[in-house]
């Protein structure tokens, strides 16, 4: 995340959603309880249609009526106070499990007075030392039974308290498991589709530019502050990069480095991603099934990422798709119905929105925009995929553009966009159903990001793209 300085002043401006946006996606506020500070860090979903928050002054709420027609009759009861800014819970077994910044909890009502009155720690085995920073994001169980728990550095650029700039696992018995490191700031956490593991890390040291990032067990993450702890887990400390090099270079160097899936480039897709959800609605919410959204607190957005692996790493292309929120994104959850919950806050960094904090739900109205559905590499350029026919245009390479760079890998804060290359469309060759389109180009470039614009693309219909600019990060060129 960026200073608070450097963005105060989106906090004073109102942000309208893109005009046609309203077409296919409604975004509707749900009220608060009044006069309560709802900076909201964690979602879950309950049984019977209950939502619960958490707020970063660490309030636990359940919401009544989240789902209904009439968000008027909402009501809200607080069910625990006094947490320590959780930010990660998931309802199982009639309790709520929540990461929280110094513990992983259970938390539960025994007496059925819809109050919490069993609060139970799991495991307590990270440092804390009241740095503002030291956030912890936690995940729902994977398939195992594993929470996977990512701890932000002390102060973003520091490891002053046990296993800060790691991601853990705790078992289902409550034992802490060291399982990746080089992390630097996190946002968000959570799985993809597959059911693997990625975070959101944010432009600094270490980080050209903020990026969603594979938590493969045993990976380095880039940011050697941290490494110390290698000597805790009992594991040797993987080389350090060399401060000045590029993320492509280093993995060469040393394949346990894993570049980011997807580079987020800094202001051009957002400042500051948060949370990761998977889309599991099998078409509820639209046509991105088994894709991923991540949020975007400074620009109060959600973008839309395509994911793919190529020889066994993941990559892919990130799209805007949502925005107009209230404030900055920190937790969304989609329910498998096709309704969307996000909340956040604009505390410690100013984003776009009218509002302070925010708890909103985005339904899908059942109209699909014409747009790239997918972009997928191949040995001499890409295929898209669009949600309906393309027209003629989308067969002519005049179409299209390209763009790629890089990122520096250093110590400093952030990065330029380095390397520059022109990749040159040099054909386009939409196929028979028009569908798809299989884009030649000479110029790729392994470990950049491709810039792509499709500004005079459009449908059969005559429509344009709803979002014309795709970024997709080429960690591995196919054979």
């Amino acid at each position: 995340m960026r200073p608070y300085i450097l963005s105060a002043l989106l906090t004073s401006q109102i942000f309208a959603a893109s005009p046609n946006q309203s077409e296919y996606y409604k975004i509707e506020p749900i009220p608060l309880p009044e006069g309560e500070v709802m900076e909201i860090g964690s979602i879950a979903l309950m049984p019977n249609d209950r939502v619960a928050v958490t707020t970063r002054r660490g309030d636990l709420w359940i919401c009544d009526g989240a789902y209904g027609d009439d968000l008027k009759k909402v009501k809200w009861t607080r069910f625990a106070h006094g947490l320590h800014e959780p930010l990660g819970m998931f309802w199982k077994d009639d309790s709520l499990y929540l990461t929280q910044r110094a513990e992983f909890s259970r938390i539960k009502d025994t007496d059925k007075d819809g109050i919490a009155d069993s609060f139970e720690t799991i495991n307590a085995d990270w440092g804390i030392n009241g740095d503002y920073h030291e956030y912890a994001f936690g995940t729902p169980p994977d398939k195992n039974g594993d929470v996977w728990i990512t701890l932000c550095l002390t102060g973003s650029f520091n490891a002053d308290s046990d296993w800060r700039g790691w991601t853990v696992r705790i078992t289902p018995d409550g034992k802490m498991i060291p399982t990746c490191s080089g992390i630097r700031s996190p946002g968000g956490i959570g799985f993809n589709a597959e059911g693997d593991v990625f975070y959101t890390d944010n432009q600094g040291t270490w980080n050209g530019s903020s990026s969603l990032k594979w938590l493969k067990p045993g990976s380095f993450q880039g940011n050697p502050t941290a490494n110390k702890f290698h000597k805790l887990a009992n594991l040797p400390a993987p080389p350090e990069p060399l401060d000045g090099s590029r993320p492509m270079v280093e993995h060469i160097k040393n394949p346990n480095y894993l570049p980011p899936a997807v580079f987020l480039p800094h202001g051009k897709v957002g400042q500051s991603p948060t949370a990761i959800e998977p889309d599991l609605s099998q078409g509820k919410f639209g046509p991105w099934a088994g894709q991923l959204y991540v949020g975007e607190q400074t620009h109060s957005q959600v973008q839309r990422v395509f994911l793919e692996k190529i020889n066994g790493h993941y990559q892919g292309a990130v799209f805007h798709l949502l925005e107009g929120f209230q404030c900055g994104i920190i937790p969304t959850k989609l329910d498998p119905r096709g309704i969307m919950f996000v909340g956040g806050s604009n505390r410690g960094w100013g984003s776009r929105g009218n509002q302070p904090f925010n708890f909103e739900r985005v339904k899908w109205t059942g109209k699909t925009p014409f747009e790239i559905l997918t972009m997928k590499a191949e040995p001499d350029g890409f295929t898209l995929t669009f949600t309906e026919e393309a027209g003629a245009s989308a067969g002519d390479p005049a179409s299209y553009s390209m763009s790629a760079w890089t990122y520096i890998l250093q110590s400093k804060y952030g990065s330029p966009e380095v390397d520059q290359a022109t990749p040159t469309i040099k054909s386009a060759t939409l196929s028979t159903d028009k569908k798809s389109v299989r884009l030649t180009i000479d110029g790729l470039v392994r470990g950049h990001v491709h810039h792509l614009k499709a500004n005079q693309v459009k449908s059969a219909k005559g429509s344009s793209l709803w979002h014309s600019d795709a970024y997709y990060t080429l960690n591995n060129i196919p054979k």
